[in-house]
C-alpha cells in the first residue's frame, strides 16, 4: 500500500522547511519537533502543493513548550489554515520569552496540527482573537476597546463642562481656571458615587 503524502510543512524563520512530521499519532494529527540549533521568532505553517483537505475541514495549529516536571506536551491553540488560507505565519517570540533551556539556548518547540471540522477551527480562531483583546492588569482582564471608549467619554464630559469657563489671556491664549477644573471633578465624582452607570448612557 502506497504511503500517503504528508499534507503540511513547518518553516521556522532562518531554517529550511520541515516536511516530515516527528510523529503521526492518528491519520488526522501530526507532530513536529522544531530544531534548536539557532533561535527564531516566527514560524510559517502551510499546506504543501497539491494537497487538498477533506470537505468541510480545516487544520488547527497548536504549540507546546517545555515546562518543568512536565512529561506530556501541553498544547496551546495558535490558529488555523485551510481552503482560502493555505498558510499562516505566527510570531512566537513572546511565548518563548517565558521558556529557557537549561543552557540558555533555544527551547524545544513542538507543533501539533490536527485536521478538524472547519466550524470547530473557526470557533477556536474567533475565541483566540477575542482573548487577545483582553490585557491582564494586576491579574484582571481589561477590555482595551471598552477602556478607550470610557476614557473618551470622561474627556468629553470634562470638555463640555469646562468649555463655558474658558477665557483668553492678554496674549490671546485660551485658558481654563484651575478652580473650574476642581469644580468639574467634584461634580463628576458626585455623579459616579450616585449613579455609577451614568457614563454608559452618554452619547458616543
Amino acid at each position: 500500500m502506497a504511503e500517503q503524502p504528508q499534507p503540511f510543512a513547518i518553516l521556522p524563520s532562518s531554517y529550511p522547511p520541515l516536511t516530515t512530521p516527528s510523529a503521526v499519532p492518528s491519520p488526522t494529527s501530526y507532530i513536529y519537533t522544531l530544531p534548536t540549533i539557532r533561535p527564531y521568532s516566527h514560524i510559517a505553517v502551510f499546506l504543501l502543493p497539491g494537497i487538498t483537505l477533506p470537505p468541510d475541514t480545516a487544520a488547527a495549529v497548536y504549540i507546546s513548550l517545555p515546562k518543568p516536571l512536565q512529561t506530556e506536551p501541553d498544547f496551546k491553540f495558535l490558529g488555523g489554515i485551510g481552503p482560502g488560507k493555505e498558510s499562516a505565519v505566527y510570531k512566537i517570540s513572546g511565548l518563548l520569552d517565558s521558556v529557557q533551556n537549561a543552557g540558555g539556548g533555544m527551547p524545544e518547540v513542538t507543533i501539533g496540527i490536527s485536521i478538524e471540522s472547519a466550524e470547530e477551527v473557526g470557533q477556536k480562531m474567533a475565541s483566540n482573537s477575542s482573548s487577545k483583546a483582553l490585557v491582564p492588569v494586576n491579574g484582571n482582564a481589561i477590555d482595551k476597546e471598552q477602556t478607550v471608549k470610557l476614557a473618551q467619554k470622561i474627556i468629553k464630559n470634562a470638555f463640555n463642562f469646562l468649555a463655558s469657563f474658558s477665557g483668553n489671556t492678554a496674549n490671546g491664549v485660551e485658558v481654563v481656571p484651575l478652580k473650574a477644573f476642581e469644580g468639574w471633578w467634584k461634580r463628576f465624582e458626585g455623579k459616579i458615587v450616585n449613579d455609577p452607570a451614568f457614563l454608559s448612557r452618554e452619547e458616543d
